[in-house]
């Protein structure tokens, strides 16, 4: 992996504001920031305004980035309509996807970054995975050992369960998945954030980290001895934390990344601090993959309004993660 090479953008749901937002990003970035290739249809973004230029490799596309939005072309099924998704199209956000993915395996491109999907209207047409997350790492080769972080300047965060409900997170919850996840995240912040010595603060599951078993009994039972079985491997873990006084600036000082127990445990504070510069980092991946830290906002799509900072923020953590990859500087 390059930190030269440009990196690619995935089309996301054409009906929702990743074009938009992808148009904005390049504007902004064409003289200085990171080059990209868009895996996306060339006409639907030529209606969004931006001057295109369709090449036939990443390598092309880095000697046009300045003048033009190179593109990939991955033509979609049906026009796409703003605010109006339609499963037509499912087979052309799959395929920007794995397009890619191939390119980032091949070494064609830096990393990638995705645009937002709309899960339902993938499963409509049969898309079998929860989300990007499992597709992805499905077709890396790596199923089971993909890590979802949201990542901002203040605040790292990675959650144990992801897109279940809140009873099934608890009910699947298990020290030996704690371990797993508190590895991979280790190991990925000494390899792509350039982290020696990373520090992990688990938090508590219940109340109060379970107030002595007053309050609940995994604390106890399961989240305690995961941090004593990673702090055995040599790990700096602590935990658990009590939920509700972690993430102070005083005690977010004190750790690189929060290892939460369940979604809205760790996204509810990462986007409360910022919800523009928040992204999306998989981890446990053998390529680099960030996305922007938001869905894919029918309500505003085609009415121009839509900040494409999260993007943009997206974009800048590839190539600086593609950079240490390759063993260069960020």
């Amino acid at each position: 992996m390059n930190s030269a090479l440009p990196l690619g953008v995935t089309m996301g749901d054409p009906a929702g504001i990743g074009g938009e937002i992808l148009v904005r990003a390049w504007r902004a970035l064409r003289a200085d920031g990171p080059r990209f290739v868009a895996l996306d249809d060339p006409e639907r973004l030529a209606r969004l305004g931006a001057p295109i230029e369709v090449v036939g490799s990443p390598e092309q596309a880095a000697t046009v980035f300045e003048r033009a939005l190179p593109v990939l072309p991955v033509p979609l099924a049906v026009p796409a309509r703003p605010g109006q998704p339609d499963a037509a199209n499912a087979s052309a956000i799959v395929a920007s996807i794995q397009r890619a993915t191939t390119l980032a395996m091949r070494g064609e491109v830096g990393g990638i970054v995705t645009n937002p999907i709309n899960k339902a209207v993938l499963y409509a047409a049969g898309f079998r995975h929860p989300g990007h997350t499992e597709f992805l790492a499905e077709l890396t080769g790596v199923p089971g050992q993909e890590v979802m972080m949201l990542a901002c300047p203040a605040l790292r965060v990675v959650p144990v369960t992801i897109h279940v409900s809140l009873r099934d997170a608890i009910a699947g919850l298990t020290m030996e998945r704690i371990v797993d996840v508190g590895r991979i995240t280790a190991a990925a912040l000494r390899q792509d954030f350039g982290i020696a010595a990373p520090r992990l603060a688990v938090a508590g599951l219940n109340p109060h980290a379970g107030e002595g078993g007053a309050l609940g009994s995994e604390d106890a039972a399961i989240v305690a001895p995961a941090a004593a079985a990673l702090r055995a491997e040599g790990i700096d873990a602590g935990g658990p934390w009590p939920p509700d006084t972690m993430f102070t600036e005083a005690a977010r000082a004190r750790y690189d990344v929060a290892v939460c127990m369940y979604h809205d445990q760790a996204l509810i504070p990462l986007k409360t601090l910022d919800r523009d510069g928040g992204v999306n980092v998989t981890l446990g991946l053998p390529i680099v993959r960030t996305s922007p830290d938001h869905g894919t906002a029918y309500d505003i799509a085609g009415k121009g309004i839509a900040s494409p900072a999260s993007l943009i923020a997206a974009l800048r953590l590839a190539a600086e993660l593609a950079a240490r990859r390759s063993g260069g500087s960020p």
